[in-house]
């Protein structure tokens, strides 16, 4: 889905708010071009279109300005630019959404494949929006069925939740979210493909959604050969139309694939701009833009819907203290970790519940199910601490209770975690219950056996 010429993108994205102020490319650097004339009218962000020579027009945005000229970062090959081409500018803003959205694949610029938009409403939606004020915000809802066992018990998703999932490459976490997109509660779907294969793209929303899942979704993909800007612009684009349905009091899951390859692509614009590179090179800046692009996920407001949103985040090495990885652990309302050693031994999903955590307990499950979730953990935690020895032959049966118990439940309950779900959330907990040889009644909040 290259963007290669952006005729009828830009055409059906100019507003009669655009200003008639042009400006005249004065260099061009990689894909970076400074433009005089326009320092006085533009802002930070602008949409920026060049005329090639050829007839053709070029994209891009405004990342930096000084009183001489505005920078603007290209979406295609600067390569046609010459020195004086004629540039403009304009806001920032796309498509409005509709309900005709539903069962597309819609690329930055919300067009499909064929370069048409589905039906719309109004001609412009901002992309850049504040999240709701904090203090007006719903608190958490209920707990969401999400046909996982493991999610609808040990690790538990509420409505507004947003929920951070860890993985490194090959690890399952396109079948996952494949998984939520066709069985999790929701009014629809918005998944934001983010620096994928091109290949992937439709494979992802034909064969992993299936036409059911791909019916109540709208799909929002740029490529891994698709230039940075244009990344983040299919990012926003998500997000807003992830808002505009919630706003319309409904309940939206929002799929983020991958928000390392969104952090990515704002550090290659920061960097552009300007910006003196930090950690890895990432700028400073990356934190508030992360941050603020999660934050519009969540709860809404009193008599809006709200967003539930999972964002994918790449582990290279399953080395969760990689700057991404670390900044997003404490942006999130939880995280799960899918392990690849758990991947290799032909677990799916390969979640390591150890290292995983649902910032929505214990408030999502009663007294009684905390209990059972935490005798499950404990007895996870024993199994795979002597896992070592038992493999090695070194274990004695009789000689820690508490572990000769792991040992005889850990296959039923290393099975289950890779379970889908049977129905509701409550016949998950019974599942787990009958696994563990307990009713509710029989274990405290702490786990241990009354």
């Amino acid at each position: 889905m290259r963007v290669t010429r952006l005729e009828s993108a830009l055409s059906s994205l100019s507003t009669a708010a655009d200003q008639p102020f042009w400006g005249h490319v004065s260099a061009v650097k990689g894909d970076v071009a400074s433009i005089t004339g326009l320092s006085g009218v533009a802002h930070l962000g602008d949409r920026v279109t060049i005329e090639n020579g050829h007839g053709h027009q070029i994209g891009g945005e405004v990342i930096s300005m000084d009183e001489a000229s505005a920078i603007a970062i290209l979406y295609d090959e600067a390569s046609a630019i010459r020195v004086g081409a004629k540039a403009s500018f304009g806001r920032q803003v796309g498509p409005k959404p509709s309900p005709f959205w539903t069962g597309h694949i819609l690329n930055p610029f919300g067009l499909t494949a064929d370069g048409k938009s589905p039906p719309s409403g109004a001609l412009e939606m901002p992309l850049k929006n504040p999240p709701p004020p904090a203090p007006r915000r719903k608190a958490l809802g209920a707990r969401l069925n999400t046909g996982l066992c493991a999610l609808d018990t040990f690790l538990p998703l509420c409505r507004g939740q947003r929920l951070g999932l860890f993985a490194g490459s090959g690890v399952g976490k396109s079948v996952m979210l494949s998984e939520l997109a066709r069985h999790m509660e929701a009014d629809i779907v918005v998944l934001a493909l983010i620096g994928e294969r091109g290949r992937e793209v439709r494979a992802f929303a034909e064969d992993a959604l299936g036409p059911e899942g791909l019916k109540r979704s709208v799909v929002f993909a740029a490529t891994s050969s698709d230039p940075a800007p244009l990344k983040k612009r299919a990012a926003y684009m998500a997000m807003a139309t992830a808002e505009y349905f919630r706003d319309q009091g409904k309940h939206v899951l929002l799929l983020f694939d991958s928000l390392t390859r969104f952090a990515e692509s704002h550090r290659e614009v920061a960097l552009s701009a300007g910006e003196t590179p930090s950690l890895r090179a990432f700028p400073p800046s990356t934190f508030r833009a992360v941050a603020g692009l999660c934050e519009r996920a969540g709860p809404g407001l009193d008599g809006s819907g709200d967003i539930t949103a999972v964002f994918s985040v790449l582990v290279a090495g399953s080395n969760m203290e990689e700057p991404v990885a670390d900044m997003v652990r404490g942006i999130l309302d939880g995280h799960v970790v899918l392990d690849r050693q758990i991947a290799e031994r032909g677990r799916y999903p390969a979640i390591d519940v150890r290292r995983s955590v649902s910032r929505s307990l214990p408030h999502a499950a009663s007294a009684a199910e905390n209990g059972v979730l935490s005798r499950g953990r404990a007895l996870l935690g024993a199994y795979e601490e002597a896992a070592p020895m038992i493999r090695a032959g070194l274990y004695a049966p009789g000689t820690d209770p508490l572990l000769d118990e792991a040992v005889k439940v850990w296959p039923q309950l290393d099975r289950f975690i890779g379970e889908k779900s049977p129905g509701e959330t409550h016949e998950s907990y019974e599942r787990l219950m009958q696994i563990l040889a307990m009713q509710p009644e029989a274990v405290d909040e702490a786990g241990n056996k009354a």
